[in-house]
C-alpha cells in the first residue's frame, strides 16, 4: 500500500517541476519504515527537515527549493504515523525515545554521522530532545514555533494563558480522541487550494490514532511541573517564531538565551503557528543567511 500510494502521488504531481525532481526512499527504524523525500546534491551538507501536527514532508517544499539550490541536501521526512511512514498501533510505539530513533535512522540511511536539523511543532519537540540527549547527531539546530522545553514547561506550569492555549492538547490526550478528527478538517489550515488537496490525501493515508499518540505519550499532563533540563546546548541554534501562534505562546521564548551558547531568535509578527508557510520567503531567507554566516 505505501508503494502504491507513493506512485499515485508521483503521478498526480508529475507536471510540477519541483516534485518531479524529488527523490523518495525509506529508512528502517527498528522495524518501522520511515519515509523521506530528498532534494539537492547528495554530496552537500545535509539538512534533515521534520514536520509537526497535522502535516507531512511537503510542508517544507519552499525551503527545500531555496536551500537545495543554495548548496544543501534537503531530506524531509514523514514522522511515524503520517503519510507514507509506518503506522504502528499503540501509544507506546510513539514514545519520544522511538521518535528520536526515527531521526537517527534517516541520518544514518543517508550515510551521515550528523545533520543540520530543521523542525517545526512536534518535529521541533523531537529535535530539541535529540539535541539535548544525543547532540552528536546535530550539527546545527533550527526550530520553528516550538519553544525550548524549559520555557514551555515553565509557561505551562505558571501561565494561565498557556494553560488555556493547551486545552486542545488535553482533549487529544483523551481515549478515542481520533474519532473526532477528519482529514479534510485537519488540512483546513493550508491556504493554497492545490496544496490542500495533497494534504487531504496525505492525512487520509495517515493514522489518526498515531497522531493522537504523540500527545497521549509525550505531551505534559496536569498538574504541570516547571521542569528544568540543566543541559546547555553548544551547537548553534536558530529559532523562528510566528507571533500569531495561538497554541504555543511567545512568552515561552523568554530566557532561552540562558540555555544555549550560540542562540539566534527571529520573530515574525504577521505569521502564525505554521510559520514556514505563512511567511515562507522570510523563513527560507533567514535560514539561508544564518547558515551562510559560517560558510
Amino acid at each position: 500500500m505505501p508503494l502504491l500510494a507513493l506512485l499515485v502521488l508521483a503521478f498526480s504531481l508529475q507536471a510540477q517541476p519541483f516534485l518531479s525532481q524529488v527523490q523518495h526512499d525509506f529508512a528502517d527504524s527498528h522495524g518501522v519504515r520511515i519515509h523521506y523525500a530528498t532534494y539537492g546534491k547528495p554530496s552537500n551538507p545535509l539538512i534533515l527537515m521534520v514536520h509537526g501536527f497535522p502535516d507531512f514532508w511537503y510542508t517544507w517544499r519552499d525551503q527545500m527549493q531555496v536551500l537545495g539550490n543554495s548548496g544543501y541536501y534537503c531530506a524531509a521526512m514523514d514522522l511515524r504515523g503520517y503519510n507514507l511512514s509506518g503506522q504502528p498501533t499503540g501509544a507506546e510505539n510513539y514514545d519520544m525515545r522511538l521518535l528520536l530513533g526515527d531521526l537517527v535512522a534517516v541520518i544514518r540511511k543517508l550515510g551521515r554521522e550528523k545533520a543540520i536539523v530543521m523542525a517545526h511543532d512536534w518535529g521541533g519537540a523531537i529535535a530539541w530532545q535529540l539535541a539535548l540527549h544525543a547532540p552528536q547527531y546535530v550539527d546545527k539546530l533550527i526550530i520553528l514555533n516550538l519553544p525550548h522545553p524549559n520555557g514551555f514547561h515553565r509557561e505551562l506550569a505558571n501561565n494561565p494563558d498557556q494553560q488555556k492555549a493547551s486545552e486542545y492538547a488535553r482533549k487529544f490526550q483523551q481515549p478515542d480522541s481520533q474519532l473526532q478528527l477528519k482529514a479534510a478538517a485537519l488540512a483546513g489550515w493550508v491556504k493554497d487550494p492545490e496544496a490542500r488537496k495533497l494534504y487531504v490525501e496525505a492525512l487520509k493515508r495517515s493514522s489518526l490514532a498515531g497522531m493522537m499518540a504523540y500527545y497521549q505519550r509525550n505531551y505534559p499532563k496536569p498538574p504541570y511541573q516547571a521542569t528544568l533540563n540543566p543541559t546547555r546546548l553548544t551547537m548553534p541554534v536558530l529559532e523562528i517564531h510566528g507571533l500569531k501562534d495561538t497554541a504555543l505562546l511567545a512568552s515561552a521564548l523568554n530566557g532561552t538565551w540562558d540555555w544555549i551558547d550560540d542562540f539566534t531568535l527571529v520573530t515574525i509578527p504577521e505569521a502564525g503557528h505554521f510559520v514556514q508557510q505563512d511567511a515562507t520567503g522570510k523563513v527560507s531567507q533567514s535560514v539561508k543567511m544564518w547558515l551562510g554566516r559560517e560558510k
